[in-house]
């Protein structure tokens, strides 16, 4: 997606919780096929993403496909290894997860990915951002190490949840002290890249206007490299939190006000290939 003919910077829009409902499938898919977003995130946990995955056929080697590492959704309690996110939190925070046994959890969750996409992810993230948890982001770099070592592609690169420098919220700085900087201190040795930022970060309320002028702000600072996230979906199903929220994020990146403010921000949503070359 070109809106620019000499664009400032590269950036990844990411669509996480691909499969977390239908309606949230559906509306990445169409995000996605109309080149509004450049990545999504699978939650390969949930029963859909087996049935969901044929929605992302259409833009294979379009948009970047990852996994959205999961520890703390229904789904990760229903397979009897999930938290809260408060008690995952505490226990990276006392001791750190025992990694033998987050190890087991990945390989089982890049199976998954793998057993229906047939390819590697080409990122990896996580759900409210386990990824960087003490115990996991060890057993996560040593997993993508020792899968993709030969791999004839790209090892799959890495979410680092960090605000851009001056950007960071509390919510933000939460985020971050879980983890972020020991996550890159042991991934950029295994070769693994990592993403500069992390912008849209905010707490799920207001509404379409609101978000559309917090998306200008994010646009505004995001570095090259740097990740977008966001959470489409077409319309809000029953249980689930953040549906309001969902709307009106696809209302919006599926309008004719995003491609506007792209070009006014200088901005080109890209996958992370071009984006982390770009740096």
């Amino acid at each position: 997606m070109n809106f620019s003919a000499s664009p400032v910077r590269r950036v990844i829009l990411c669509a996480d919780d691909f499969a977390v409902n239908a309606s949230a499938s559906r509306g990445i898919a169409e995000l996605a096929v109309a080149g509004r977003i450049s990545a999504t995130s699978a939650m390969v946990l949930s029963p859909r993403w087996a049935q969901d995955v044929a929605l992302l056929e259409p833009v294979r080697n379009r948009i970047d496909v990852g996994l959205h590492l999961d520890w703390t959704s229904e789904f990760s309690l229903s397979q009897g290894h999930g938290l809260s996110l408060g008690r995952a939190m505490l226990k990276a925070a006392l001791g750190g997860f025992d990694r033998r046994v987050a190890r087991t959890v990945i390989d089982h969750q890049l199976d998954l990915f793998e057993a229906h996409w047939q390819a590697p992810p080409d990122y990896v993230d996580g759900h409210q951002h386990v990824q960087q948890f003490n115990g996991i982001r060890q057993a996560l770099v040593q997993a993508l190490t020792d899968r993709y070592a030969g791999h004839s592609g790209r090892k799959p690169y890495l979410r680092l949840s960090r605000a851009p420098v001056g950007q960071a919220d509390m919510k933000a700085r939460v985020i971050a002290v879980m983890g972020v900087d020991a996550l890159e201190r042991i991934a950029s040795p295994a070769g693994l890249a990592g993403s500069s930022a992390l912008l849209g970060i905010y707490d799920f309320t207001g509404d379409q206007a609101s978000y559309g002028q917090a998306m200008t702000q994010w646009l505004a600072q995001a570095p090259t490299g740097s990740i977008i996230m966001c959470h489409p979906a077409q319309a809000a199903e029953s249980g689930d939190g953040i549906g309001p929220a969902r709307v009106w994020e696809f209302a919006y990146l599926n309008g004719d006000d995003f491609p506007v403010a792209l070009h006014a921000a200088g901005v080109e949503v890209v996958r992370g290939r071009d984006a982390l070359l770009a740096r």
